[in-house]
């Protein structure tokens, strides 16, 4: 049995799960939906679909289930960190280390790494996820924020939400971008027949916003810096990839043929910026490029 809580409607013509993601935005609106869909939560006591919509007056019952006992191992992995105090903690992520376990990935991730290094951390995403406010993937190396505790976590995913946090990355993609600076503006949602891609779906995606411009040009290839208006899944990856120009060594949305011996993508996350979510300081970290993508830069500009 879980924690029954009980809400009264005061809205009119609104969707369920948009406003239980409203009024409990310590769950994600999956989450709200998967809870709606196995009938743990009622409206006048009868199980309905997350489309429905609410009148005022109306009674909602949700069940949540109760946190499970945390089961991932903590491992002694060194952590690249760049602040830390009893809230938050920034860590730069090498390329190669998955963010949380996952299928395939039960042990050896960042999640593993900061329970060995901090005592607590946010609960609000599970069992699987403590304290994990954002990601990125595998194979893009960078920095990202983690919260130690619940109240620090609802503040970063309000920034979150809000497009308030800065986050710039920097990539080498291919061919050569001719525009110096450009805004892409489409919707991202998952690819219908390839699960594990995304693609632009303007029809059912959600809609995604990446600023570009281009810092060095080379005979194939360009250096570019993006910055993030949004947080979709493989957005910049995504992006660039439908504007004709996918990022050198990525395997799911660049070319079969690879001209360099690399891991995956050449893609950095540099800098995050945000409030602090007790204190409200601003706060803004950048990290160099890693090894592998200047070594590339420096291949590319002695060819």
């Amino acid at each position: 049995m879980g924690n029954l809580k009980i809400l009264q409607v005061n809205q009119h013509n609104i969707r369920l799960d948009v406003y239980l993601a409203t009024q409990l935005n310590q769950l994600s609106r999956s989450h709200l939906q998967t809870l709606i869909k196995n009938g743990s939560v009622l409206v006048d006591g009868v199980a309905v679909k997350p489309s429905y919509i609410l009148n005022d007056g109306e009674k909602i019952s949700i069940e949540v289930d109760e946190p499970k006992p945390l089961l991932v191992e903590a491992e002694d992995i060194e952590l690249d960190i760049y602040y830390e105090d009893s809230d938050i903690i920034v860590v730069n992520k090498p390329q190669g280390i998955v963010v949380h376990p996952a299928a395939g990935h039960h042990n050896g991730t960042l999640v593993n790494a900061l329970l060995h290094h901090c005592s607590d951390l946010s609960g609000i995403n599970g069992v699987i996820r403590p304290g994990i406010v954002h990601r990125i993937d595998k194979d893009t190396s960078g920095l990202l924020v983690v919260a130690k505790n619940d109240l620090a976590h609802l503040g970063l995913v309000k920034q979150w939400r809000g497009h308030q946090i800065k986050r710039v990355y920097h990539g080498i993609v291919q061919g050569v971008i001719s525009e110096n600076a450009g805004i892409i503006e489409a919707a991202i949602g998952r690819h219908p027949r390839q699960r594990k891609k995304m693609t632009v779906d303007p029809n059912k995606g959600k809609m995604a916003i990446t600023h570009y411009k281009v810092l060095e040009r080379f005979a194939k290839y360009t250096f570019i810096e993006c910055e993030l208006k949004t947080g979709r899944t493989h957005q910049i990856r995504v992006h660039m990839s439908h504007l004709g120009h996918p990022l050198v060594g990525d395997p799911l949305y660049g070319s079969r043929k690879q001209q360099f011996n690399l891991d995956g993508q050449v893609l950095h996350a540099s800098t995050i910026g945000f409030n602090h979510p007790i204190n409200g300081q601003y706060l803004e970290f950048t990290s160099p490029l890693p090894d592998n993508f200047q070594q590339l830069l420096a291949q590319l500009r002695e060819e």
